[in-house]
């Protein structure tokens, strides 16, 4: 099943499983994006349960991979400057250096390949500008047993359940670790704070 089947399925039952257990999180992450106005990636936005926690001030692009998804995501975004755009997060569509800021929530551990995702948005990213990531990630050497064992089934259907982070932005050009805090689950899920240098 790819990725884009999968989540057009799950599409219906998303929020009823994820919005109350990790609005707390998303809240505190998107409380780091700058007073300043800009623009900003909501980078595999889904259906959107980031839109009524952003600031008002920033122009926001939310890209999504499935249709299905940005349809729910659109009537959140009523109150924002906001644009839905289907496509990619491993190719995005979109020049080098156009964004200000990116906030990567729950898709880096959902995307086949971490690596090219956040290669993407440290090339959109401007220098100077921030990314914001809120996910689930192994700790370098930490064993996990369980999460491993279950990982490739879980991955075909909806998360993978093995990124470690270390190596996804150890992989990355350009992009800067400011700060890592643990979020939920013991510390399985993490805020991070990235800039763009």
């Amino acid at each position: 099943m790819t990725l884009q089947t999968s989540y057009t399925l799950i599409a219906p039952f998303y929020d009823a499983a994820i919005d109350r257990a990790t609005r707390a999180a998303r809240r505190a992450s998107l409380a780091q994006l700058p007073a300043a106005p800009g623009r900003v990636l909501v980078n595999g936005v889904g259906t959107g349960l980031d839109l009524p926690l952003l600031p008002r001030q920033h122009a926001y692009v939310g890209l999504d991979l499935t249709a299905a998804m940005l349809r729910r995501a659109l009537p959140r975004a009523d109150r924002l400057d906001f644009m839905a755009v289907q496509g990619d997060a491993h190719a995005l569509p979109f020049a080098d250096a156009s964004f200000d800021h990116a906030v990567l929530h729950l898709i880096l551990a959902v995307v086949p390949n971490p690596n090219a995702c956040l290669a993407e948005v440290a090339r959109i990213v401007r220098p100077g500008g921030s990314v914001l990531v809120f996910d689930k990630f192994l700790r370098s050497g930490q064993p996990a047993l369980l999460r491993r064992l279950a990982n490739p089934l879980v991955r075909r259907l909806a998360t993978r359940l093995d990124v470690v982070f270390e190596d996804v932005l150890g992989a990355t050009a350009g992009l800067r670790l400011e700060r890592d805090q643990p979020a939920l689950a013991g510390g399985w899920f993490r805020l991070i704070r990235l800039s763009r240098v």
